[in-house]
C-alpha cells in the first residue's frame, strides 16, 4: 500500500488538532475532562444511532424521546462514576447520575411502548448494546479518573494516577494508530482482516511493537514504572486494534466509509475513538486488579 501523502498530511494535521483539544479536556481538571467525554459520548450515540438505522430499517421506527432517553441514560453512568467530591446544589453528581439511571431505566421501554410508531424488542436490544458499547466505557473512564493514587517516580516526583492513566491509554492509542498506518504504508502487504481490507498484518504488527517501545522509552525517561506503562501500552494496542475492527464491522453492515465527518481525515466521533472504546474496559479491569 503505497504512502498517500496528501491523506497523510490531511490526517496530521486533524490529529494535531484532536490531540491539543484532547490534552486540553484530560489535564486541566475533572470538569474539562467531564466535559471532553460528555460530548464525545453524546457525538458516538448519535453516528451509532445513524449505522444501527441504516443495518436495520426498524430502529428509525424508535420515538425521539427514547433515542434521547437511552443517551441520557448512559450519560447518568458516567455522571454516577463522578465520585462523591463534585456536587451540583450540595447534591453529589454521582446521586444524581444513581437517579437519573433508575428514572431512565424504568422509562425507556415505557417510551417503546407508548411513543414509537410499532414496538419492536429489537430495538430495546440495539439501544442496550449501544449502552455497553458507548456509555459503560466512557463512564469507566471517567471512574479511572476519579481515582486518587499516586505513582513516585525514582526521583521523588509524584504523578497523579487518575489524571495519568487516561493520558497514558489516549496517546498509546493515538501512537499505534498512527505507526500501523506509516508502517503499512511502506511494507504492507498481508491483510490483516476482511473486515478491514487496508489494515496489513505488517502494519498492525509494526504499530504495536513501536506503540509499546515509544510509551516504554518515555516512561524510562519520566521515571514512571515501565511495566505498567508499557501494559497499558499493550492493551492500547491489541484492544484498540479489535475496536476499530468492531466499528469497521459496522461501517461495513451500514454500507458507509466513515460514521461521521466531523474530523476531516478521520471521520466522525466513531472512527476516532473506536480503538478507546474497546481498551478502555480492558484498562479499568487491569487498573483495578494490579494498580
Amino acid at each position: 500500500m503505497a504512502m498517500n501523502w496528501a491523506v497523510f498530511r490531511t490526517r496530521a494535521l486533524t490529529a494535531l488538532v484532536f490531540v491539543a483539544v484532547m490534552l486540553v479536556g484530560l489535564l486541566w481538571n475533572r470538569w474539562s475532562f467531564f466535559v471532553l467525554f460528555s460530548v464525545i459520548h453524546f457525538g458516538c450515540w448519535i453516528e451509532y444511532g445513524r449505522l444501527i438505522g441504516r443495518i436495520d430499517a426498524s430502529y428509525n421506527t424508535i420515538s425521539r424521546m427514547h433515542k434521547l432517553g437511552v443517551m441520557i441514560a448512559g450519560w447518568s453512568l458516567m455522571l454516577y462514576c463522578m465520585g462523591n467530591d463534585y456536587q451540583l446544589a450540595d447534591i453529589p453528581l454521582s446521586s444524581i447520575g444513581l437517579a437519573l439511571g433508575l428514572v431512565f431505566a424504568f422509562a425507556l421501554p415505557v417510551m417503546e411502548v407508548l411513543f414509537s410508531k410499532q414496538f419492536n424488542m429489537k430495538n430495546i436490544q440495539y439501544s442496550a448494546l449501544g449502552l455497553l458499547y458507548i456509555s459503560v466505557s466512557w463512564a469507566l473512564l471517567i471512574h479511572i479518573r476519579s481515582l486518587d493514587a499516586e505513582w513516585i517516580s525514582g526521583k521523588g516526583a509524584w504523578f497523579e494516577e487518575g489524571k495519568l492513566v487516561p493520558v497514558l491509554l489516549v496517546v498509546s492509542i493515538w501512537i499505534n494508530d498512527t505507526m500501523a498506518y506509516i508502517t503499512g504504508s511502506f511494507i504492507g502487504k498481508t491483510p490483516f482482516s476482511k473486515i478491514s481490507p487496508k489494515k496489513t498484518v505488517e502494519g498492525t504488527a509494526g504499530g504495536a511493537v513501536l506503540c509499546v517501545a515509544a510509551m516504554g522509552i518515555a516512561a524510562w525517561l519520566m521515571q514512571l514504572p515501565v511495566v505498567p506503562v508499557c501494559i497499558i501500552a499493550g492493551i492500547a494496542a491489541v484492544a484498540g486494534t479489535a475496536g476499530d475492527l468492531v466499528e469497521s464491522k459496522l461501517k461495513r453492515l451500514a454500507n458507509v466509509k466513515d460514521s461521521g465527518r466531523i474530523m476531516p481525515g478521520h471521520g466522525g466521533f466513531l472512527d476516532r475513538f473506536d480503538s478507546l472504546l474497546l481498551a478502555i474496559p480492558f484498562t479499568w479491569i487491569y487498573v483495578m486488579l494490579f494498580l
